[in-house]
C-alpha cells in the first residue's frame, strides 16, 4: 500500500525542496520505490527549472512530478488570481497523487502550513488529510524558529496531525542560538528532531548528495 508524506515548512525558504530530495534518497536506500510531487510551483516561467527539477538534479529520479505552474513568486492562490488561471482543487490534486505507483510518495507544499494551494481555501492541512499522510515540518535552526515551529506544530496538533521535525540548512559550526534551539525544540514542541540537513546540501553534486543524505536522518517517515 502506498504511503504519503507531505513536506511543509515553518516559512518559505527553509529548505523543503532539499529535504524532499534527501528523504527520497534515504527512503530509496531502504529499498523503497519513491515518487515526489510538487502540486503547485510558483515564481518560474514555462522553461525555467523549478523545485521538481531540483529534486531530479539531486536524486536522479525520474519519478518526480509537477502538477501546476504559475509565473509570479507569490502564494499559489494569489499567483493564480493575478494570472487569471484556475487551480485544481485539493480533492483533485489528492486524486492525481493517489494515482502514482510507488511505495512512498513525497509531496512538497508551498511556503508554510496555511498557504492556500487552490482557489477554494485548501491548504497543506487539507491535502495531508485527503491523503491520510504523515507530515514533515522543515524548520530553521536559528533565531525565531522556536516561535515558528511551535505555532506550526500546535496547529497541526489541533487538526489531529502529529508531524515529524527536520531542521534545514544547519551550520557546520552552530552558534549559541542554534545549539540551544536544537535542544529547546524537542522540549518545547514535544517532538524529536528527526533530521539535520547541512547548510549547502543543495549545492552538492548528485553523487555526493546521494551518498550523504541517508546519514542526515535519525528516523524516516513512510517506513513501517
Amino acid at each position: 500500500m502506498t504511503r504519503f508524506v507531505v513536506v511543509t515548512g515553518t516559512d518559505t525558504g527553509v529548505g523543503k525542496t532539499v529535504v524532499t530530495a534527501a528523504l527520497a534518497v534515504a527512503l530509496a536506500a531502504r529499498g523503497l520505490e519513491v515518487a515526489a510531487v510538487k502540486p503547485v510551483q510558483t515564481g518560474v516561467g514555462p522553461d525555467e527549472p523549478g523545485d521538481a527539477d531540483e529534486v531530479v538534479r539531486l536524486t536522479g529520479s525520474s519519478a518526480v512530478h509537477e502538477l501546476a505552474r504559475l509565473r509570479d513568486p507569490l502564494a499559489p492562490e494569489t499567483a493564480a488570481r493575478l494570472q487569471g488561471v484556475p487551480l485544481p482543487l485539493i480533492a483533485e490534486v489528492a486524486q492525481q497523487i493517489r494515482g502514482l505507483d510507488a511505495d512512498v510518495v513525497l509531496v512538497e507544499g508551498a511556503g508554510g502550513l496555511l498557504v492556500r494551494l487552490d482557489l477554494d481555501g485548501g491548504t497543506v492541512i487539507d491535502l495531508a488529510r485527503a491523503l491520510d499522510a504523515e507530515v514533515v515540518v522543515v524548520a530553521r535552526e536559528g533565531l525565531g524558529t522556536l516561535n515558528h515551529a511551535g505555532l506550526t506544530v500546535d496547529r497541526l496538533g489541533s487538526e489531529g496531525l502529529t508531524p515529524r521535525l527536520v531542521l534545514g540548512s544547519c551550520a557546520a559550526e552552530p552558534g549559541l542560538a542554534e545549539l540551544n534551539n536544537r535542544s529547546d525544540l524537542p522540549r518545547l514542541t514535544g517532538l524529536p528532531i528527526d533530521g539535520l540537513i547541512p547548510a549547502g546540501a543543495g549545492s552538492l553534486e548528485r553523487t555526493e548528495f546521494c551518498g550523504q543524505a541517508p546519514s542526515w536522518f535519525t528516523a524516516l517517515p513512510g517506513v513501517v
